[in-house]
């Protein structure tokens, strides 16, 4: 066996505990077979931030020499399997403001797998990732995202299910039977092994052909060399806003072109600009400064520069103005505001139905207190 690399792509804080488990759970298999492997986090944004992309890795090999040899870059140049815990991820991470953007199956190697926990189907999945020049695989985990955190864990077998996926994709990681009973040493439960070998027997690998899904050239920077570097700590100030998209009227701020937060985000608001009251909460609650202000007083959010923290929806005071919905029914950052200036007919229709999507849905972005999962297994139980 060859060296063997898996990484696990997550959003910061809120799927932290998942992440790790998976990749830890991988090394305890991989050691009941003779072999030895070593996890370990990759993340730029510090502290690691609510929905920043972030990587965890386990990497597995013969030897200890072997080992070493791959451990002595910063991070793996390849990885066999590519695990995405929120599938609105496959629009690509942008972890590391100064790199841009990263396709979610760039370390992918050609003919390896992608794991997407995800309801939607493949082809859906797919128009999100970036063309590849090689093929791979993409494997889909059927299920809500689970956003196990940081303080509080969901415990809803989203760790033990991929990894029984993992063992059918990726057989030369580690054979069933290791991974079935690293589970059961490290978290004593009889069900979740069962879990684990049901999401093995269910696992299939859709074939992804070279030149499918999207054909943008995601955004990227040419980094300074050392001889380019200016001396000392400069940071460039960004000139001020002018009118809405630079015209008369309202009021545009100029943002970085350097970071390009929609990475971060699982849901976006959406806005109700008929119910709208022109109160200003969302400009001036908004922690990213992403609303524009426009010539006849609305607020429309910059898609490029909202992170999807849910503020805005937080403080609006009149009901379903400000809704936030899932990023997975979105597959650009256009202007809500010029969308409804075109079509507002059209464009009701439209918010309305996402709003009551969102609705019938169990999507969040995030749990924000001890006991939250329970209280949802409460409700549900009575439904």
């Amino acid at each position: 066996m060859s060296t063997v690399a898996v990484e696990v792509v997550y959003r910061g804080i809120f799927q932290k505990t998942l992440a790790r488990n998976i990749v830890r759970t991988i090394v305890f298999a991989a050691r009941k077979e003779g072999k030895i492997g070593t996890a370990f986090g990759r993340y730029g944004d510090s502290p690691e931030r609510n929905g920043i992309p972030a990587k965890q890795f386990a990497v597995v090999a013969d030897d200890p020499e072997e080992l070493d040899e791959t451990l002595a870059r910063y991070e793996p140049t390849e990885v066999d399997v590519t695990i995405n815990v929120d599938d609105t991820l496959c629009k690509g991470v942008e972890s590391w403001a100064w790199y841009g953007l990263q396709p979610i199956n760039q370390l992918t190697k050609p003919d390896g797998t992608l794991i997407v926990t995800s309801w939607q189907d493949a082809d859906s999945l797919i128009r999100d990732m970036h063309q590849k020049d090689a093929p791979i695989g993409l494997s889909i985990v059927k299920g809500t995202v689970s956003f196990s955190g940081l303080w509080v864990y969901k415990d809803d077998h989203t760790d033990v299910r991929i990894l029984g996926t993992l063992a059918k994709v990726c057989p030369q990681l580690v054979s069933l039977e290791s991974m079935l009973e690293a589970i059961q040493e490290q978290m004593d439960n009889e069900t979740k092994v069962a879990s684990a070998q049901k999401s093995f027997d269910l696992a299939s690998v859709r074939p992804v052909e070279p030149g499918e899904g999207n054909p943008e050239t995601p955004y990227k920077f040419e980094l300074p060399g050392w001889k380019t570097m200016e001396e000392g700590v400069v940071i460039r100030g960004i000139e001020a806003g002018a009118g809405f998209r630079g015209g008369d009227g309202g009021y545009q701020p100029v943002r970085s072109e350097v970071f390009k937060k929609y990475s971060t985000r699982s849901m976006r608001p959406v806005i109700n600009f008929e119910t709208c009251i022109k109160c200003t909460l969302c400009w001036l609650q908004c922690p990213d400064t992403c609303f524009d202000v426009t010539p006849d007083g609305l607020y429309d959010a910059n898609m490029e520069s909202c992170c999807g923290c849910g503020v805005c929806e937080a403080v609006c005071p009149v009901p379903d103005c400000v809704t936030m919905v899932s990023e997975a029914d979105f597959e650009d950052n256009n202007s809500q505001y010029e969308m409804w200036q075109e079509d507002k007919q059209g464009y009701n229709s439209w918010m309305t139905a996402l709003v009551d999507k969102q609705k019938a849905e169990t999507r969040t972005h995030g749990f924000h207190h001890v006991g939250g999962y329970a209280e949802e297994i409460s409700e549900m139980t009575e439904a």
